[in-house]
């Protein structure tokens, strides 16, 4: 697949690592095409290429926008018209919230009228994205979303990051849950300062 990523920091960079490794063609989706990061991604591989988001967007069959949730509407602006698009929304709105929209899944699908927006990778750390096994155990991830093609695809790309499943947790009106439930792994984390190495497992009874 041919995969734009907007945002090229802890999340969108290492999901770029390990998407790449999968044999997917990584867009870039950026302001400044000189910086660091994406100049250290761009030196990884020839499947790698940097372009303007509008650019990147429109070359792409999935968009991941993974920037800090008050930039939302500066990507939604420059994408132009995406809403056939599959746009996976990695963010979360903890620190600000997009107002006058609950999330940023919410502001996207309002601005982009996308078909096939799915919430995922939002809910744990960049590290436990860069290495999700514990051990012999690789921990699991989740989503929500009302497009099941959006939510076939996030389930896969997850598998190929190296989790063992991804969850669908419910539709649209799931998305906020899962955001409440990156400020649970968030609480426990940082602010009862269990440390960042701590994930998500749901386990089965026999």
């Amino acid at each position: 697949m041919k995969i734009a990523i907007i945002g090229v920091g802890n999340i969108g960079g290492t999901l770029a690592k390990a998407w790449l490794k999968s044999g997917h063609k990584i867009l870039l989706g950026v302001r400044d095409l000189e910086s660091d990061g994406v100049q250290g991604l761009l030196s990884l591989s020839e499947g790698v290429s940097a372009k303007p988001i509008y650019e990147a967007a429109q070359e792409a069959e999935v968009i991941l926008i993974a920037v800090p949730s008050a930039a939302v509407f500066e990507v939604v602006k420059n994408m132009g018209y995406v809403a056939d698009k599959v746009i996976i929304d990695a963010m979360n709105s903890v620190g600000k919230k997009p107002e006058p929209f609950a999330n940023t899944t919410e502001a996207i699908r309002h601005h982009t009228r996308c078909r096939h927006l799915v919430k995922c990778f939002n809910s744990t750390g960049w590290e436990n994205i860069a290495n999700p096994m514990y051990g012999d155990t690789a921990i699991d991830m989740f989503m929500a979303g009302s497009s099941e093609k959006g939510k076939q695809v996030a389930a896969q790309l997850s598998k190929e990051a190296g989790f063992a499943e991804c969850y669908d947790i419910g539709g649209d009106d799931k998305v906020q849950l899962l955001e409440d439930f990156a400020l649970f792994w968030i609480n426990l984390a940082i602010m009862q300062r269990q440390g960042r190495n701590i994930a998500f497992k749901l386990l089965r009874r026999p």
